[in-house]
């Protein structure tokens, strides 16, 4: 199956709408690169590869509209509008990764801007499908026959340009033969893993259960996990990993039952010029999300709500790093310093 969220035509940036799944899949067509930022803010697409793919084809629009009927005097309009696409979410470090190659692109002064970056928005996207496949060969030969795994969020297609980070080496494992069953958080308040990671699965009629957060710690307890795999918003220089809120009391459960914990991410997604967890900004949410559910309020009146869409796990907690140009076990500063050095040199 090729599930794809995004898609760019003549028209506009399509974006298959996420906040809609798995009731009904339906695609919004954006033609201006305001639209493309509320689409980020609003989490229509969300995981860190899909953000800075979509704001990569949101520059496009952004140039289309400075560029075509003003030329070089729209410069000034069209950084701007790069700038609001920096500005719509600020954990994820894939967006900045991807705006400063536009950004490059731009400068460069081509004779024809607009065609140039759309073709750097196309690479962006297409080398993101090829790296998500790399990685989930390299992280499926962690996993063992037979085993079984617990993943967090979505980290699919969905959250991709293509296959998936965590979720693509699931889909490579499970080809291979070595997975026994998945078993998926269902990740409040957005419920990405029961809306987004079940409705991927269930298509690929790859076996998942899902579980309540709390249930995970008991879970392992049982013997049912081996592996928790999960992808990354950002990863610091140190190895330290931001990732959405949730993830890092899943590591500590891993380490107190001696079960693996696997972080799949692109290289983009690691920022060398963040030292550590603590430097990384993590994005916090309006309360309503927690106090309501859709439409329905579901906590007390005059309850207020703590919402951060992220946290931190530390690298002393992480037992790999899966990345497109080689896996990291144990990192930390000199062997992330080291991944990212060979991969300047390919």
């Amino acid at each position: 199956m090729n599930v794809s969220a995004i898609e760019w035509s003549d028209k506009g940036l399509r974006l298959l709408d996420q906040r809609r799944l798995p009731v009904e899949e339906t695609w919004l067509t954006l033609e201006h690169s305001d639209q493309v930022a509320n689409a980020i803010r609003d989490m229509v697409v969300r995981g860190a590869p899909a953000i800075g793919i979509t704001a990569a084809y949101g520059v496009v629009l952004a140039a289309r509209d400075a560029l075509g009927a003003s030329g070089a005097g729209g410069i000034e309009a069209l950084r701007d509008a790069m700038q609001r696409l920096g500005e719509s979410r600020p954990t994820a470090v894939n967006l900045r990764w991807a705006l400063q190659r536009m950004g490059a692109i731009l400068d460069a002064n081509t004779s024809d801007p607009i065609a140039a970056l759309l073709q750097e928005a196309r690479t962006i996207h297409d080398n993101d499908i090829k790296a998500n496949k790399c990685m989930g060969t390299l992280g499926a030969e962690l996993i063992e026959s037979g085993q079984s795994v617990l993943t967090h969020c979505n980290t699919g297609a969905l959250a991709t340009g293509g296959y998936g980070t965590a979720l693509g080496v699931i889909r490579s494992a499970w080809a291979c033969g070595k997975l026994a069953q998945v078993y998926a958080g269902e990740t409040r308040p957005w419920l990405q893993g029961a809306r987004l990671t079940a409705w991927e699965l269930v298509k690929e009629s790859i076996p998942v259960k899902l579980i309540v957060e709390g249930a995970a710690a008991h879970l392992m307890r049982c013997g049912h996990v081996h592996w928790v795999i999960v992808g990354a918003d950002r990863i610091a220089a140190n190895g330290d990993v931001a990732n959405k809120i949730g993830t890092y009391q899943l590591a500590l459960a891993a380490r107190a039952h001696d079960i693996g914990f696997m972080v799949v991410a692109p290289c983009s997604t690691i920022d060398m010029n963040t030292p550590d967890g603590e430097s990384i900004p993590i994005e916090q949410r309006e309360p309503a999300e927690i106090l309501q559910l859709g439409a329905t309020t579901v906590a007390a009146h005059g309850a207020d709500a703590w919402n951060p869409a992220f946290d931190i796990t530390p690298a002393a907690f992480v037992d790999a790093i899966v990345t497109e140009n080689g896996v990291v076990k144990g990192p930390d500063s000199a062997k992330i310093a080291a991944l990212m050095r060979s991969t300047d040199n390919r």
